[in-house]
């Protein structure tokens, strides 16, 4: 995970003298012996070049009308000048054209490695508030999201049809999967974006202010109601009203819930006059909503209501390829956020956190990587500073590698080979008389062929076919498969 310096300059001394001070530092680098070189190996993002050191003075495209074409090109990419000249008309040129630095040759080792791990600071901190920012406004997109696991890939295709319309959205999952993000994207990229996210906390509303909360309430309304409050749903009007855990909803609230969803308006408590709302739904919840019906704890009437277009989340151990991403991505945020100085984590490191469960999903590991800066007394994270993973795990050396943050879309193994093959195959998709089978067939046998491969271990067979848990049991009782005994054998 170590970021990766680009050095470009036609010197090819100077190139291995930079070269040599930037490992030294811990960074990878690549080199280029020209302008138009340099700009085909940085103009893609998916290459991985996080800092450029640009030599002002080159034949063919000089300096400068490097530094112009990759600012076209990746306006977000640190660049660092390098020239023999000092010149102050030089300088200003250079920090104008969008350069965060300028180094004068002969280059001071030291004094490069900290211009580079300043432009890295600079970059996370920018990044950091732009992604702020962002949220504020309600502008989150689909490409905020590290979803490159392919339960993830498929959550994302899900939500970005949702968002081309106002259908009420039902995002299920473990806690701590990122339900809310997913929710902000939708809102992001749908025509509300920019308008009012208000986000509510079902499970941690008091029972008896669940009303004047979501509905607000009139002055004098109820004892200690001294001023007027216009309730959730008003303040969310023209824009996305989230509620979270929506399944601990008392049984009173949820009467008063779906008549608000069903009408378009709501009635503030002591109010004489019900008030229309614009407001698009999306909810969310941990809890088996389906089973709480038949529990009698949940209205049938309102889970119909809310459930029009259900999200399946997968927790974190079933998308474990989006680890070494949201490792790097949350080491860079809580650098910006605590003026820390972490520039990697140690290949040991990284196989541990993709080993580990992650029972509390991608809130647990966000928390334990700010711990884990916070502790980090050098700049590369080790093992020793996630003390409460490294002492539940074996042996690192006998753990699997990590697969690097750009291999991780690809990382997902598929299905067998001859698993959706026509014909004799295991999993036809003709009929006997030569006829395309039925979809809902098809996927019935290769849920069933998935199970008997994988002897019944769902976890497998959930990561081996791209689905959540949640979504792959659902099946299983849609088709009525028999799950039991292949797990007990």
């Amino acid at each position: 995970m170590a970021k990766t310096v680009l050095v470009i300059d036609d010197d090819p001394t100077q190139r291995r003298l930079l070269q040599a001070a930037v490992e030294k530092a811990g960074f990878a680098c690549r080199t280029a012996p020209d302008g138009e070189t340099g700009i085909a190996v940085a103009a893609d993002p998916k290459d991985g070049i996080d800092v450029v050191l640009l030599d002002l003075t080159m034949p063919g495209l000089s300096g400068m009308e490097t530094l112009e074409r990759l600012a076209a090109k990746r306006a977000d990419l640190p660049v660092i000048m390098l020239t023999a000249t000092s010149g102050i008309d030089t300088i200003v040129q250079s920090m104008r054209g969008g350069a965060v630095d300028f180094i004068v040759k002969p280059a001071n080792p030291e004094r490069v490695v900290v211009s580079i791990r300043n432009a890295l600071k600079m970059q996370s901190l920018t990044g950091e508030v732009k992604r702020l920012a962002r949220k504020a406004e309600g502008g989150m997109a689909f490409d905020d999201m590290i979803a490159s696991a392919a339960p993830m890939r498929q959550v994302v295709r899900l939500a970005e049809r949702a968002a081309a319309s106002d259908i009420p959205v039902l995002i299920l999952g473990e806690s701590g999967v990122g339900k809310e993000v997913v929710a902000r994207c939708i809102q992001g990229a749908s025509t509300r974006a920019g308008k009012p996210f208000v986000t509510v906390n079902c499970g941690a509303i008091p029972e008896n202010l669940v009303e004047s909360i979501l509905f607000g309430h009139e002055k004098g309304a109820f004892t200690g109601a001294v001023s007027k409050a216009l309730g959730k749903f008003v303040e969310a009007d023209g824009g996305t009203l989230f509620l979270d855990e929506v399944g601990e909803l008392p049984l009173d609230a949820q009467v008063k819930l779906l008549r608000a969803l069903q009408e378009g308006e709501v009635d503030a408590v002591g109010s004489r006059r019900p008030t229309k709302v614009d407001v698009r739904i999306i909810s969310a919840t941990n809890r088996d909503l389906a089973q709480q019906v038949a529990d009698g704890t949940f209205r049938e009437d309102l889970f119909y209501r809310l459930n029009v277009y259900p999200i399946d989340m997968p927790s974190l151990r079933e998308r474990r390829d989006d680890i070494p991403a949201l490792v790097e991505h949350f080491v860079g945020r809580f650098n910006a956020s605590e003026g820390a100085k972490v520039t990697n984590v140690a290949d040991d490191t990284m196989k541990m956190l993709y080993a580990f469960d992650w029972p509390g999903n991608v809130r647990q590991l966000e928390n334990a990587v700010f711990r884990a800066v916070v502790l980090c007394e050098g700049d590369q994270l080790r093992p020793q500073d996630f003390p409460q993973i490294s002492g539940q795990m074996p042996d690192l050396e006998s753990l699997p590698a990590a697969p690097a943050v750009a291999d991780a879309p690809g990382a997902a193994l598929p299905v067998p080979a001859n698993a959706m093959v026509a014909g004799d195959g295991p999993v036809p998709i003709m009929d006997p008389d030569g006829e395309l089978r039925p979809l809902q067939d098809i996927e019935r046998d290769i849920l069933q062929y998935a199970i008997d491969y994988y002897q019944g271990h769902m976890s497998e067979v959930s990561r081996r076919l791209g689905i959540g848990r949640s979504t792959l049991y659902r099946k299983v009782r849609e088709y009525d498969l028999d799950v039991r005994e292949r797990e007990a054998s």
